[in-house]
C-alpha cells in the first residue's frame, strides 16, 4: 500500500507534470493514483477534470453505435455474449442498409457527431466489406455524420478500403493489458490487434482503442493498461467496466466498486491528457447517476448514448440533460477532423 506521503506526492507530481505540462503519468505514477485512498478520491477527479478542461477543453463528443452483424463471433472473448463458442443468448442476425440508415439518422438528432457500424467477427470476409461500403456511402448520402467502424482484424487492403470510402475511425480495443489478455482471449493475440491498429494510423484514419476494466485484472496490470494506451496513443480511448454477461466465462465476476471505477477514470486522464476518453459499455450499472456526473467531472469527455452492442445503456435524453445541467457544450461536426 502506498504510504501517506507518497499519496500527496502523487497527486503534486500529477499536477506539475500532467496539468502545468501536458506530459501523461508512467505506468508506475498511474498504479501510484489507483492505490490511492478512498478519501483522496474527490480531489483526484478535480485534479482529472482540470486536465481535461486544460488539454480538450470543455466539448464533449457524442456517440452512437449500431451492430452490423450481431452474434455468431468464432473468437472466445470470455466477456462477450456474441461469442459462437458460449451458451449465451445472443443470436446471428444481420442488419439491412435501410435499418442501419435509419438508425444513423435516430443518433443523429441526439446531437451526436459519430455513428460507429460495429461487426462481431474476427475480421471481414467479402460479403461483410460489400455491405459496410453499402452502408457507409447511404449513410454519407443522408446524414450529416461522421462514420466509424469497428470490424475486428484488418488486412492492408482491407485498412485501405476502409480509409477510400472515408470512415474517419476505427475502433479496435487491445481490450487490457498485454500480459493479462492471454486470460481474456485465446483465439488471437494482442499483437494482432496492435497490427491492426498501426495499419489504421498508417492510413490516416483516426484510432479508437480502449478495452473493459473489471476482468480480473490486478491495479499492476491496469496501470500497465494505461501505459499501453499511451505508448499506442490513440484519437479516443472508450472506457468499458466489465458487465458479466450469463453465459460467458466472466460471467460470474463481481461488478467493479465504483469508487475503483472512478479512480480508474481518473487515472487514465492523468495517463492520456489530451485524449478523447470516452464513457462506454457497463457504465450503468457500476457507477448508476451519480458516477456518471462523477465521471463527466473527472475526466472523461465523450459518451455513448443509448444501448450498446447486447446490453442496455442509459437512455440518450439522460446523458444529454446530464450535459446541459453540467453545462458540458456537444462537440459540432467537424469535416476537417
Amino acid at each position: 500500500m502506498t504510504s501517506a506521503p507518497e499519496m500527496t506526492d502523487i497527486l503534486a507530481e500529477a499536477r506539475e507534470q500532467v496539468l502545468e505540462r501536458g506530459e501523461g503519468l508512467s505506468r508506475d505514477q498511474v498504479l501510484r493514483v489507483l492505490q490511492l485512498p478512498d478519501e483522496k478520491l474527490e480531489e483526484l477527479l478535480g485534479l482529472a477534470h482540470d486536465v481535461r478542461m486544460r488539454w480538450c477543453g470543455p466539448e464533449v463528443e457524442v456517440e452512437g453505435i449500431i451492430s452490423l452483424k450481431t452474434g455468431g463471433c468464432p473468437e472466445d472473448c470470455h466477456f462477450c455474449s456474441q461469442s459462437g463458442l458460449f451458451a449465451s443468448p445472443v443470436r446471428a442476425a444481420w442488419l439491412d442498409i435501410p435499418q442501419l440508415v435509419e438508425s444513423a439518422k435516430q443518433t443523429a438528432k441526439t446531437g451526436a457527431t459519430e455513428f460507429c457500424i460495429v461487426a462481431a467477427v474476427r475480421g471481414p470476409d467479402e460479403r461483410l466489406m460489400a455491405q459496410v461500403a453499402a452502408g457507409v456511402e447511404a449513410i454519407r448520402n443522408e446524414v450529416d455524420i461522421q462514420v466509424a467502424c469497428s470490424l475486428g482484424m484488418l488486412t492492408q487492403d482491407q485498412v485501405d478500403q476502409l480509409a477510400a470510402l472515408g470512415v474517419h475511425r476505427y475502433n479496435h480495443n487491445l481490450e487490457t493489458a498485454k500480459s493479462h489478455f492471454p486470460n481474456v482471449v485465446t483465439t488471437h493475440t494482442w499483437e494482432e490487434r496492435w497490427n491492426t491498429l498501426r495499419m489504421v494510423r498508417e492510413a490516416g484514419m483516426e484510432v479508437c482503442c480502449g478495452g473493459i476494466l473489471g476482468m480480473g485484472e490486478t491495479l499492476e496490470q491496469r496501470a500497465e493498461f494505461a501505459a499501453d494506451l499511451a505508448a499506442l496513443d490513440p484519437d479516443e480511448v472508450p472506457l468499458n467496466f466489465l458487465n458479466p454477461r450469463p453465459g460467458t466465462p466472466f460471467g460470474d465476476l463481481e461488478v467493479l466498486p465504483a469508487t475503483e471505477a472512478l479512480k480508474s477514470i481518473a487515472a487514465f486522464r492523468l495517463a492520456l491528457p489530451r485524449t478523447i476518453l470516452r464513457f462506454a459499455g457497463g457504465r450503468e450499472i457500476t457507477l448508476g447517476d451519480l458516477g456518471a456526473e462523477q465521471g463527466l467531472t473527472g475526466g472523461i469527455n465523450a459518451v455513448i448514448v443509448g444501448n450498446y452492442l447486447t446490453t442496455l445503456g442509459r437512455k440518450a435524453e439522460k446523458d444529454l440533460d446530464l450535459l446541459e445541467d453540467l453545462q458540458m457544450p456537444i462537440k459540432a461536426l467537424n469535416d476537417t477532423i
